[in-house]
């Protein structure tokens, strides 16, 4: 299924599921009514930093727009198969992310990213439903990603943790791809936590 099929589906699905209008998903997200239509007919090639914004406003993980429709019956499949596997290319960086988990329920998401070299892609620190942990884990390459001020320099075997409440940079400064594995853990928002 092609990937923009998929993200319409999962977008549609998902407002579907909190009884949102598209009007108000454009206002919890700061995506216009009209974009969101366009990406739920799939008829819209969104920028990583747009489909950022939508997961925000509805509440979930970016990975979890990359999901496929479920089965309506049955359990889902512990075992995610190399071509089953949604890949998808952000249009504005050229960076690729593949969605590694199956559809069995799971407290952590995996995901290969595949970031060219000299690109940057910047996230907003949007308020969200769930907090959000992410470790990266570079496997080649060289990236430099910060999390509010904080900077980071990160090597092949490096691993860097991380929760998803601030602005976020990925930067390539090397002249070859990098790859690296995201490991994603939502979990419910607790306004009692402490800060990280």
């Amino acid at each position: 299924m092609d990937i923009n099929t998929i993200i319409a589906q999962r977008v549609r699905e998902l407002r579907d599921a909190q009884n949102l209008s598209l009007e108000a998903l454009a206002k919890l997200s700061g995506v216009s009514r009209s974009n969101i239509s366009l990406i739920e007919r799939g008829e819209s090639s969104p920028t990583a930093a747009l489909l950022n914004k939508l997961a925000a406003g509805l509440g979930v993980a970016l990975a979890s727009l990359f999901e496929p429709a479920q089965p309506p019956a049955g359990e889902p499949s512990p075992v995610s198969r190399r071509a089953e596997q949604a890949e998808w290319t952000d249009p504005a960086s050229g960076y690729r992310r593949r969605n590694l988990s199956p559809a069995a329920r799971s407290p952590l998401q995996l995901v290969e990213v595949e970031f060219p070299a000299g690109q940057r892609v910047a996230y907003d620190g949007l308020a969200r439903e769930v907090d959000i942990y992410q470790q990266v884990w570079i496997i080649a390459g060289v990236m430099e990603m910060s999390a509010g001020e904080q900077q980071w320099r990160l090597e092949s075997g490096d691993c860097l943790a991380m929760r998803l409440d601030q602005p976020i940079v990925y930067h390539n400064p090397g002249s070859t791809a990098a790859r690296y594995l995201v490991a994603l853990a939502p979990q419910p928002f607790n306004p009692n936590r402490r800060p990280a």
